[in-house]
């Protein structure tokens, strides 16, 4: 079981509110070194698809689970967090304030309120459950998880196949129920007793600063660098190889749809991970959300952000 960590800032938001910029700001605002709070920048290679801050941005703040593991290596969140709580100790030796800036909802809410970690994964179960999700649907399997874990299907949609799928694994594994085994992992905190920020966004206004960011990614070269990962590592992890942009780029090199289709494809998904990731934040009573409606308001923001965090 891993704890919460204490004390800490976060400043997190959907995919492309700004998080990297008001991060590094918010950085030097506090004396912070900065931890990634991501599950794709930890991959070596994987730089424009990912939005990983630069190497000048990564020289103005110091930064922490970058380019930690290479695409085809697996890495769980159990590890993330071992390393994540080794790298608060160094920084607080240091005298530093701790700042976790990223868009992962699963390792926010895991440093926020700790970690059961359940048996390994098991691969067979899952593509057994995966072809039998695609022979009779989700509803089906949703069905079969009320059947042993009834407090998880409760929680759960019917859609959330991932989810899904880890509890009838975890419930395979021990003949029990992981909602019995993880109920701290549903204990949040008040708000104002943590320093947990999110970045909030119009709706439409996040739409077009993800078609622009999705423009922004082709042009520096997003093709060329999923074709050189594709060269370098023949096999890629479970996780690198879903990437939102690099599988649809992958299609593009593989012949399966043209460019206009891979940036409409790309666009479309990130989308739907940002409609995810809302809903995660909302679902979080540690989060205090920072409206945002223009660049301009960076200095305001995070000097805002840092008075309510002391406060």
């Amino acid at each position: 079981m891993h704890k919460p960590v204490k004390d800490c800032w976060f400043l997190t938001g959907p995919t492309a509110s700004g998080k990297t910029v008001a991060g590094i700001e918010l950085a030097r605002r506090l004396d912070a070194e900065i931890i990634s709070l991501d599950s794709m920048t930890i991959y070596r290679e994987m730089d424009i698809g990912t939005a990983k801050p630069s190497g000048e941005q990564r020289s103005a703040v110091p930064h922490h689970l970058l380019d930690i593991v290479n695409p085809d290596e697996d890495y769980s969140l159990a590890a993330y967090l071992d390393s994540a709580h080794e790298c608060v100790r160094e920084i607080r030796s240091r005298g530093k304030e701790v700042l976790f800036v990223g868009g992962t909802p699963l390792y926010l809410k895991a440093l926020l309120r700790g970690l059961f970690e359940g048996p390994e994964p098991d691969w067979e179960f899952r593509e057994q459950i995966k072809e039998e999700v695609a022979k009779v649907g989700v509803e089906a399997l949703h069905e079969r998880l009320q059947q042993v874990d009834p407090l998880s299907a409760a929680k759960l949609p019917p859609g959330d196949v991932r989810r899904i799928i880890r509890a009838l694994e975890v419930q395979r594994a021990t003949g029990k129920p992981i909602s019995h085994m993880q109920l701290h992992f549903d204990e949040g905190q008040p708000a104002e007793s943590c320093k947990v920020f999110v970045l909030n966004w119009p709706k439409d206004l996040l739409l077009d600063r993800i078609e622009s960011r999705v423009e922004q990614m082709f042009a520096a070269g997003l093709l060329d660098e999923a074709q050189g990962i594709r060269e370098k590592f023949s096999d890629l992890s479970r996780t690198a190889s879903q990437a939102v942009g690099y599988r649809e780029v992958f299609a593009l090199i593989d012949g399966e749809m043209d460019e206009a289709a891979a940036k409409e494809r790309v666009t479309i998904r990130t989308r739907r991970f940002t409609k995810r990731q809302r809903t995660w934040f909302r679902g979080l009573s540690e989060c205090r959300m920072v409206d945002r409606a223009s660049d301009d308001d960076l200095a305001t923001i995070v000097e805002q952000i840092a008075k309510d965090g002391i406060a």
